[in-house]
């Protein structure tokens, strides 16, 4: 057996079949039960005609159907593809395109929107899973949704499963196998980014234990597996990594994964799932989740219900320490973790906050021995010093299609690939890293990713706009917002609402901006280059003064 996750699995159900591996409303499978419809979807692939290599895209909301057809994927050499349901037709048509799926798995209450864009995209199987067939419950509406599937000729997920084999009886398969993980890339457009099975293994999923103490051999999975007793919630979109490299991480330890059927937050509903189903470990995004949930804590969740969750994890986005004194003085037992890592490094460290301790005022984390702050030049930065965070060692291999910013973001330095995505930060004399930020200006709110030149440019299509900077200002919900500075074209003067408008046509809601400001003039450099200190001092007083777009 090689480090290739289908064989980890396989070797994780064939050691505790019994136990509970998904857990899903009413439905709970057994790692049995899960290997037997895996195994009938893998099947399903296989007779329309995924190959090995193919990309298979994975347009879904939470639910056991992800990891299946992640797992379905992998059975086959075949390559899952995150697709952000957020996403508008022309955002999704994009990611569609950058990486050639051949295939689309989806909830079909998204059918209009594969409908609208299934002649500018190479799909040519899909394959639905049926949930509001319609926005509403008039009987039109479904008949116009089973229209549309007709027209996709899309086949429906459950009828697949019933009708395929269950056999295990697939080609033998390797640890260069690809995995791929869709990013935001500083150009704005999203990045495919390319990991081999061995090297995913171990950068983010766990390596074969929660606590870090990766296996040795392959086939330590299943001595892994037999003590493993994890319970874990994601109560984050497994289109993002976050969620679904812990998912995996719990199932290669041979834990059970617990998951929410609410499509929207809602903090009460997990809470009270956490103690229904006896959860150990929560992972959320940042203090837009963690707020509400201590509120619905102090208010309407005894804590003693949920003292069952012993450990809080937050990737994606980074906890206020507020919040962490909150959740432990709610919840003295339970420990609060803030994980740092990127899809271009996988897990690289971690900051620990309990009960009695002071959360540190600045991101501060202990890393992995792979991680280190590096200069320009690539050498060690001296304690102090700001350089750039970089890991060697299980690193992704590059980018889908981009042999450029493949070079750039995983340099060679002395034989050994190194992935350097761009975050700086310093190191101390303790050893703990500080993470002062991306140097692409990447903003974070509520744990998405939003890349200021995407949202700049849909901003200058507008025909009142002649110039923008984008930029995030802070905010105590989402711990940034997208604020915009504009320049505009003479004689016009459109409202917040027409530029709302516009540019929702162009981008997912959560990166539209919260705040406009016109400016008679935008700062850039000489050679082009937007200034963004200046665009966030001038949204600052901007925002004192509430002189924004009405």
């Amino acid at each position: 057996m090689e480090y290739n996750l289908a064989d980890l699995w396989e070797c994780v159900a064939d050691t505790v079949p019994e136990r509970e591996a998904l857990i899903f409303g009413d439905l709970r499978l057994t790692y049995r039960d899960a290997e037997n419809r895996i195994n009938r979807l893998a099947h399903h692939f296989l007779k329309v005609g995924i190959k090995p290599g193919d990309r298979i895209a994975l347009y879904l909301y939470n639910g056991n159907e992800y990891l299946e057809a992640m797992l379905a994927a992998f059975k086959i050499r075949a390559v899952p593809v995150n697709v952000n349901y957020r996403y508008v037709e022309e955002e999704l048509s994009y990611l569609l395109n950058d990486s050639s799926a051949v295939a689309v798995v989806f909830h079909a209450s998204f059918t209009p929107k594969i409908h609208a864009i299934r002649t500018r995209i190479p799909a040519v199987s899909y394959l639905f899973i049926r949930d509001d067939l319609a926005t509403g419950s008039a009987a039109a509406n479904h008949e116009h949704t089973a229209q549309m599937l007709a027209d996709l000729g899309a086949t429906e997920y459950d009828s697949c499963i019933g009708s395929s084999s269950p056999v295990r009886d697939f080609d033998a398969r390797s640890a260069d196998d690809l995995y791929i993980l869709y990013t935001g890339g500083t150009t704005g457009m999203p990045k495919g980014v390319m990991w081999r099975h061995e090297d995913i293994f171990f950068g983010a999923f766990g390596g074969g234990d929660f606590d870090g103490r990766s296996v040795t051999t392959p086939d330590e999975i299943a001595e892994k597996a037999l003590g493993g007793r994890l319970r874990c919630l994601p109560a984050c979109p497994f289109m993002h990594g976050t969620a679904h490299w812990i998912a995996f991480t719990t199932l290669f330890s041979g834990g059970t994964v617990v998951i929410s059927k609410d499509r929207t937050f809602d903090p009460q509903g997990l809470w009270s799932l956490i103690a229904k189903e006896n959860v150990n470990l929560l992972v959320i995004v940042g203090d837009a989740f963690a707020r509400p949930l201590v509120e619905a804590l102090t208010s309407d969740i005894e804590a003693d219900a949920v003292s069952c969750c012993t450990v809080i994890l937050s990737g994606g986005a980074i906890l206020s320490p507020a919040v962490k004194t909150a959740l432990t003085d709610r919840l003295p037992g339970t420990m609060i973790i803030d994980g740092y890592g990127a899809s271009e490094t996988g897990g690289q460290g971690r900051s620990v906050t309990v009960a009695g301790s002071e959360p540190s005022a600045r991101p501060r984390f202990r890393v992995n021995s792979q991680t280190m702050v590096l200069t320009e030049d690539y050498l060690p930065a001296e304690p102090g010093a700001v350089g750039l965070l970089a890991r060697r060692g299980h690193v992704p291999i590059g980018y889908l299609g981009d042999p450029v910013k493949s070079a750039q973001t995983f340099p060679v330095i002395n034989g050994e690939r190194w992935s350097i995505p761009g975050d700086h930060a310093v190191v101390g004399d303790d050893g703990l890293i500080t993470l002062l930020g991306r140097g692409s200006v990447s903003i974070n709110t509520g744990g998405e990713k939003v890349y200021p030149e995407e949202v700049e440019s849909a901003l200058k299509a507008h025909a009142g706009v002649f110039d923008a900077i984008v930029v995030g200002l802070p905010d105590d919900k989402w711990g940034e917002r997208v604020v915009a500075v504009i320049q505009l074209r003479e004689a016009h003067a459109p409202s917040f609402a027409d530029v709302n408008e516009h540019l929702r046509t162009h981008l997912a809601g959560y990166k539209l901006p919260r705040n406009i400001y016109i400016s008679p003039t935008i700062h850039r450099s000489p050679s082009g280059k937007p200034d963004y200190r200046w665009a966030k001092e001038f949204a600052l007083e901007a925002l004192s003064t509430n002189r924004g777009l009405a």
